[in-house]
């Protein structure tokens, strides 16, 4: 599907500006304290054209066939560019915790690591994380690592999401 730069983008959000629209598909995880799972995706990036972007997503976790078998993580919060490339997010969860990320943008490629993680009472234990997400071949690949339950910053999710 073709994209176009909206015209009252603003000039701070250029490196991050292919991220625009509603992106769907599916993805893999598997972390030492879970068993491994498959999952389906959409995530969703609007601007309005000041130096931010909304930002939601939610997942599903899916069987072999690729059918629906319960809902699973959801996530909202904002993007901000600053100038050269550099980045804020700001990003809540339906598992109870926020957090505070700073990363860079450039060529089609944005790194994201956390500086903040703070948790609800009820949350299970996330100390950070890091990500990356890439436009190859116009498709969206991302790749998140995390720290949490006593282990290591280690590779937990990773998917490919095409434009919708």
């Amino acid at each position: 599907m073709p994209f176009e730069l909206p015209d009252n983008l603003h000039p701070d959000c250029g490196p991050v500006a292919w991220l625009l629209g509603r992106w769907g598909g599916r993805g893999h995880g598997d972390y030492p304290t879970i068993e491994g799972f498959q999952y389906g995706q959409e995530l969703v990036f609007t601007h309005d054209g000041r130096p931010f972007f909304h930002y939601f997503a939610r997942a599903w976790i899916v069987d072999d066939a690729g059918e629906k078998v319960r809902e699973a993580a959801q996530e909202a919060g904002f993007l901000r560019c600053k100038p050269e490339g550099r980045v804020e997010l700001l990003l809540t969860h339906n598992t109870g915790f926020a957090e505070v990320w700073y990363g860079e943008a450039a060529d089609g490629k944005l790194e994201l690591t956390t500086d903040a993680v703070v948790r609800t009472e009820s949350a299970k234990e996330y100390t950070g994380g890091k990500r990356l997400y890439g436009n190859v071949e116009g498709d969206l690949l991302y790749a998140y690592d995390m720290a949490a339950m006593g282990q290591p910053l280690q590779p937990h999710l990773w998917a490919r999401l095409v434009r919708q």
